[in-house]
């Protein structure tokens, strides 16, 4: 079943309002060989000096991030975020609308969006790409939204499959296909996870996100 809006439901904001972040009640080991299969990629394209691969993959993580930082803060401000996740879908909930699994998906897709551009692609190969990837993952969101365990929840009726194509997976792949053939990715990558961890210091023991 695919799930194209949120429905602004009592049910939908119960949800939401059931989530607990940072709770270690459904802990389990899978925690781990993610974590493990995520470093074996990574160490695997250093050790091959495949460093625009690396990049692709941090800078959409990067992304991620301050997106998922930013949905904290309008779950903060606003009462509800633009997207979560359920208890019961997820061994560990990182901040309001990202699990642990989630987060680690979006640490390795940056890497698979950029393998999957021809070799020394132009930019509107890049672009495409990018769109090609948003849309996919736009749709297997909508399908996330309508399982049974409510994997992903969505409150908002003006939310859905089109505002998350265009406004947040759009961005994510762009980051990751144009920020590898960048003169200086390193420094790219420096503000942009100097910013994050800035945030996340600061955020987090405020009790905001």
């Amino acid at each position: 079943m695919f799930v194209f809006w949120g429905d602004g439901s009592d049910f939908a904001k119960s949800l939401v309002d059931a989530v607990k972040v940072r709770s270690t009640e459904n802990f389990n080991w899978t925690f781990i060989f993610i974590l493990a299969v995520v470093f074996y990629v990574y160490w695997t394209e250093i050790n091959k000096k495949n460093f625009k691969a690396v990049y692709a993959g941090l800078a959409l993580y990067g992304v991620h991030w301050l997106y998922e930082i930013g949905n904290a803060l309008i779950a903060h401000f606003a009462g509800y975020p633009l997207w979560t996740v359920s208890n019961e879908s997820t061994t560990f909930i990182l901040l309001i609308g990202v699990c642990w699994e989630l987060s680690m998906m979006f640490s390795l897709a940056g890497i698979i969006s950029y393998k999957m551009l021809p070799e020394n692609p132009n930019c509107k190969q890049k672009l495409f790409g990018a769109l090609e990837m948003a849309l996919l993952f736009a749709l297997f969101e909508s399908f996330l939204a309508g399982t049974s365990n409510h994997s992903f929840i969505w409150v908002y009726k003006w939310w859905g499959v089109i505002p998350v194509f265009i406004t947040t997976y759009v961005p994510f792949f762009l980051a990751s296909n144009y920020v590898p053939f960048m003169k200086k990715p390193v420094k790219f990558l420096a503000i942009l996870w100097g910013t994050v961890a800035a945030l996340l210091v600061t955020l987090i023991p405020l009790g905001i996100i």
